[in-house]
């Protein structure tokens, strides 16, 4: 009644036993037309796998994600545009080709010469995609394999800089800043997903306090955290939440402003509250930057600037701003309306220490690098790291700041 089953199972034989039945029978053919003209419509846009070496099991597992989402969707009837993506630009491919060629820098490049460069590239992009494609194919991911979309087509490139043109003649389109990391190697910027892929780790390490002399304050400061000391010597500003409570403490001859909610972590060691306050009592107040005494500091205005993201669940609920030398915070002035972070991330972008002015469309503000007598904030880039005493207090054990 049944035929016997081997225990000794040949997987690959079973797959392409059951792959040549589907080809013969045409199943996925049959399945991508099943719901051609139908009423409703389920929108599917492939996210393109980078077509630069075989295909990894991270990448079967996403497939198969997708796979299941849109076989859930042509159940309900829905029609859909089964397009699967190939990614064929970008340094991994080019960095693969140079090492196929064996060039070293982008002299080589040069000297090789760009347009057949770029060929060898497109021809690793074609080999790829159809070892990636046929590898899909044997996963099961059903797709319509013929009407495949490639990052390096003239459609492609041409509709991004229609799209492009359309935003700047709109006026969208305007010259800006970011903090990003660089390859001096490649010569350009690493993306993101590169350095989430390959540049973090998971380590443990000290952390630094650092008090913010307060002026026209004698003996108080404001208590700040942070986990990047090497970025000090390019503070412009200290970020506090406006809605957040802070606590005004004194311990020993000193007094510090610090967010109520960091005090149990953030103090070793007896102290008195004096009191407490609205963040935003704080906006506006300046203070000393931790390398005022340098040349490049001169004239240089430190000033508490509001942030809603601030928090009290780790540091002290005061965030170092440098924007210049963090990514994060060189975003942050973008979202919000307050003039002086427009203007602060104007001057600290800038490359010259000493801009004579600066014009930021979008706030509508100018700024100058010199204090400006009835005008808002207005900072400069800080200078190199230097030693300096009574300013920085370095912490002897993680998330404890020395007394005093």
């Amino acid at each position: 009644m049944f035929s016997d089953v081997s225990a000794r199972t040949d997987f690959v034989a079973l797959e392409k036993a059951i792959q040549e039945r589907w080809d013969h029978e045409g199943t996925m053919r049959s399945y991508l037309k099943k719901n051609d003209g139908s009423q409703t419509r389920f929108s599917f846009l492939d996210g393109p796998i980078t077509a630069n070496n075989p295909m990894g099991v991270h990448h079967a597992w996403g497939r198969t994600y997708k796979d299941v989402v849109q076989r859930y969707h042509t159940m309900l009837g829905d029609e859909q545009r089964y397009q699967n993506g190939f990614d064929c630009q970008g340094l991994w491919v080019e960095v693969e080709v140079e090492k196929e060629l064996g060039l070293k820098s982008k002299r080589d490049i040069e000297g090789y010469g760009m347009a057949e460069f770029v060929n060898r590239c497109k021809e690793r992009v074609w080999k790829y995609a159809g070892i990636q494609t046929q590898q899909s194919i044997r996963l099961g991911y059903w797709m319509d394999w013929d009407n495949s979309y490639y990052t390096m087509s003239d459609e492609n490139n041409y509709t991004i800089w229609s799209f492009l043109k359309k935003c700047y003649e709109s006026g969208w389109v305007y010259k800006g800043h970011d903090v990003m990391p660089w390859c001096p190697r490649c010569g350009t910027g690493i993306s993101q997903h590169e350095i989430v892929t390959e540049g973090y780790r998971d380590i443990s390490h000290m952390s630094l306090y650092v008090k913010l002399p307060l002026k026209d304050r004698p003996q108080e400061s404001l208590l700040v955290w942070t986990t990047t000391p090497w970025t000090l010597s390019s503070n412009v500003a200290a970020a506090v939440n406006p809605e957040l409570e802070y606590a005004r403490v004194r311990q020993g001859e000193e007094t510090y402003y610090l967010a109520a909610g960091a005090l149990q972590d953030a103090l070793r060691g007896e102290y008195e509250e004096l009191g407490r306050l609205p963040g935003s009592e704080l906006v506006g107040w300046e203070y000393e930057g931790p390398y005022d005494e340098l040349p490049a500091e001169a004239d240089v205005w430190h000033t508490v600037v509001p942030w809603a993201d601030v928090g009290a669940d780790e540091g002290t609920g005061i965030v170092h701003i440098a924007p210049a030398a963090a990514r994060r915070t060189s975003h942050f002035p973008r979202s919000t309306a307050s003039t002086s972070l427009h203007r602060l991330m104007s001057l600290v972008s800038s490359p010259k220490l000493r801009l004579s002015e600066w014009a930021i469309r979008r706030g509508g503000c100018r700024a100058n690098p010199r204090k400006p007598q009835g005008e808002g904030p207005a900072v400069s880039r800080a200078g190199l790291p230097s030693p300096v005493s009574g300013v920085l207090a370095l912490q002897h054990r993680p998330g404890v700041p020395p007394r005093g």
